[in-house]
């Protein structure tokens, strides 16, 4: 494909990517009025996020397999309409339960959406050129990073959080006519053998895993016997599908053969810690801006412009840089040590910290993030076969989803818990010096309300401990992303092939198989 011929396709897969990542951004300012227009509570209001990670992440390698054996444009065509379907009914829907189930479909279609665009690019250019691609795509990831939290903030106050379900919708519409009038990709024919006890038992385990680790300290203890069934219950269920691709499956869901590869090994446990480390802890900051800073939320999303613009201007120099030289390794190793200064930066925030110097803290996180995501996926999709692609690359973007989750849930635990004890021992203190406060106090102990209606001296108290607690939790987060850098320090480099084949496939298409004896 020629250059215009690849920017017209991409087009229509950027929409695509921008209307997966928007359906998640938009609707965060919404959940509170959208809990309490449907009567939910505060298991509902965590299930609506919960129900969309579970589907996402669970069927990101499904989608990736598919992208091996079917036409690749009519799968992408496929996530656009069930994600399309999802939006329709959350945006009518009468409950809480039909919301959280409409998320579940919104779910599949972003699962199929962030896996396939990544494949397809990857079908119509070569690794070597790709890099000065993945500046378009830390495009469309700022812009939904930004946008989303400000769009729904202005559709709740104006035609209502319904709207932040029908928004997408249009966007989607367009990618699809886009992808129809401008993507053109051979269709390989295959003997397909699809591995559906694989793929049940892998959605099935991950499934309750993300359950666990989402739900566990907030429905149920962490040390409890619904905690060990769900533990002991995953570990089953992914033993029992680790099995089933290794030894019964004809073609297997996620083929355990790519992990001889010593580069996807190192990049799957790269990916892995940076999920941890990364959405664990970046996930929090707008809590930090809204509870110890007293923003609003469309102040708070104005300030992850610091980040994104971060990530923009890295994905966009190292892709350029590295579709010019062919190398790529130092930007990643260089990207993982800004992520680590990054996070070390912000690990010393608290309530006092000047907003411009969480900015520029923020800045380097993302100068490092931008440098990491997207050359980590280069890295594997230049050693793995095209037959391999899909699978491949959906098992990088399946892992960092996975250990996303697995740090929200856990890093959300330590803030709760490090939260409550500063609270409770601040407002003891407080009582000491101002018994006047006795009533406010007794008022306020049973959860963490909104900090710009109390007190001066009772307000100090929450934000510094959710100042403290969000520092915190980047010193945590830190030790991850060490393990990250050891992980790709270890990827040995090879130079960017010049053609979308490996080299391997290219003779063999060249040289005629020779007879079997």
């Amino acid at each position: 494909m020629t250059h215009r011929q690849v920017l017209e396709a991409l087009s229509g897969l950027l929409l695509a990517m921008f209307v997966a990542m928007l359906s998640s951004t938009i609707v965060s300012n919404a959940l509170p009025t959208i809990v309490d227009d449907l009567q939910g509570s505060q298991t509902g209001y965590t299930w609506v996020v919960v129900a969309t990670m579970l589907a996402m992440t669970a069927t990101t390698p499904i989608w990736g397999k598919f992208a091996d054996l079917f036409d690749k444009k009519l799968l992408v065509q496929s996530a656009l309409v069930i994600f399309s379907i999802g939006s329709l009914i959350a945006g009518f829907a009468p409950s809480m339960e039909v919301l959280i189930g409409a998320r579940v479909v919104q779910g599949l279609g972003v699962g199929g959406l962030t896996a396939l665009v990544q494949v397809v690019i990857a079908t119509m250019v070569s690794p070597r050129e790709r890099g000065r691609y993945s500046g378009y795509i830390g495009a469309v990831f700022a812009l939904a990073t930004v946008s989303g939290p400000l769009v729904g903030g202005v559709l709740v106050d104006t035609v209502g959080w319904r709207w932040c379900f029908f928004a997408g919708l249009p966007v989607a519409a367009l990618a699809f006519v886009v992808l129809q009038k401008t993507l053109h990709l051979p269709v390989v024919k295959r003997d397909v053998s699809i591995d559906y006890l694989g793929a049940f038992l892998l959605v099935g385990g991950v499934s309750i895993l993300l359950i666990w680790v989402s739900l566990g300290g907030q429905n149920f203890d962490w040390v409890s016997w619904t905690s060990l069934a769900l533990v002991v219950g995953s570990i089953a269920v992914i033993a029992a599908a680790i099995h089933v691709e290794a030894n019964v499956a004809k073609d297997p869901v996620i083929p355990l053969h790519l992990f001889k590869d010593r580069t996807l090994t190192l990049a799957t446990i790269a990916s892995v810690l940076i999920g941890v480390a990364m959405f664990g802890s970046t996930v929090y900051l707008s809590l930090y801006f809204q509870r110890a800073k007293d923003m609003s939320p469309t102040e708070a999303g104005l300030m992850s412009i610091c980040m994104v613009g971060g990530l923009l201007v890295s994905s966009i120099i190292s892709g350029r840089i590295i579709s010019a030289t062919g190398l790529w390794k130092r930007w990643l190793v260089g990207g993982m040590v800004a992520v680590i200064a990054g996070l070390g930066l912000l690990s010393t925030i608290d309530a006092g910290t000047p907003l411009w110097h969480t900015g520029i803290f923020m800045a380097v996180l993302g100068l490092g993030l931008g440098a990491t995501m997207q050359n980590l996926v280069l890295a594997v999709q230049n050693t793995i076969a095209l037959a391999d692609m899909g699978a491949g690359s959906s098992v990088v973007a399946f892992f960092r989803s996975l250990g996303g989750s697995v740090g929200i849930a856990a890093l959300g635990a330590v803030l709760a818990h490090q939260v409550a004890d500063s609270v409770k021992t601040g407002l003891a203190a407080l009582l000491q010096t101002h018994p006047e406060y006795a009533d406010a106090v007794g008022h306020q102990t049973g959860g963490i309300p909104d900090v710009s209606t109390m007190p001066a001296p009772l307000r100090a108290v929450f934000e510094s401990a959710f100042g403290d607690a969000t520092g915190h939790i980047f010193l945590v987060a830190l030790p991850f992303a060490l393990g990250a850098l050891i992980a790709v320090l270890f990827i040995k480099e090879v130079p960017l092939r010049t053609s979308v084949k490996r080299e391997d496939e290219l003779m063999a298409e060249i040289s005629p198989t020779s007879p079997q004896a």
